[in-house]
């Protein structure tokens, strides 16, 4: 047995020598960097609206986001039946209330009006038109494809009405091998579906005349 002077000294070696590789470690943990979706509103030059509706009210939501999905870190896929929550990435708001933001200000574009109310909005707000998204997949990974399933409805009479219920899916590669250019392709399949729901808005406004 060492003598307890000795032992205490080994101890005090040990912690010094615990201490120092953990200074010495090389590099420090990455940043975590947040993302956010992008609109129209954010391109160089913007569209031409498919209509003018300015005259009517347009409202979004709700957009219900999966369980999978709805969280602080961006989701990748990993295999089929196999995904991932990015360590250093996330979102910088909610991807719901993202998402929802993005389709409205695209539908803004698209339609020429600025009468767009977001879900949830007060009671007495009258609605043309109100769209209802339920999305499926809403994943990728850096470096490959983007994929956009979502279930939509135009409802009318201020939500009592469904007028049409169509399915969208959409795929867009990403342009790089990092995050941003996978947000990027995830904005751009946000666009594709504000552009069917904005033609199909269309449609239904002609029919009304």
């Amino acid at each position: 047995m060492l003598p307890k002077k000795l032992n205490f000294t080994v101890l005090m070696l040990g912690a010094c020598l615990l201490l120092l590789s953990g200074c010495l470690r090389p590099g420090k943990s990455k940043p975590t960097r947040f993302y956010v979706l992008s609109s129209l509103q954010s391109s160089a030059a913007k569209p031409a609206p498919v209509a003018d509706l300015k005259n009517a009210a347009i409202g979004v939501g709700p957009v219900r986001i999966p369980g999978k999905l709805d969280r602080s870190q961006i989701v990748t896929r990993a295999a089929q039946n196999e995904i991932r929550l990015a360590e250093f990435a996330e979102w910088g708001d909610p991807l719901g209330a993202g998402f929802t933001r993005v389709l409205a200000e695209n539908l803004s574009i698209l339609l020429n009006t600025e009468n767009i109310a977001i879900y949830p909005w007060l009671k007495a707000s009258q609605t043309d038109y109100q769209v209802a998204v339920d999305v499926v997949d809403f994943i990728g990974a850096p470096g490959g494809d983007v994929l956009l399933r979502a279930w939509w409805t135009v409802f009318g009479e201020n939500g009592r009405t469904e007028l049409l219920k169509r399915y969208t899916n959409l795929k867009e590669p990403a342009t790089g091998d990092d995050f941003a250019a996978m947000v990027q392709a995830q904005s751009r399949t946000v666009e594709g579906l504000g552009r069917q729901i904005a033609e199909a808005i269309t449609v239904l406004s002609r029919k009304k005349k």
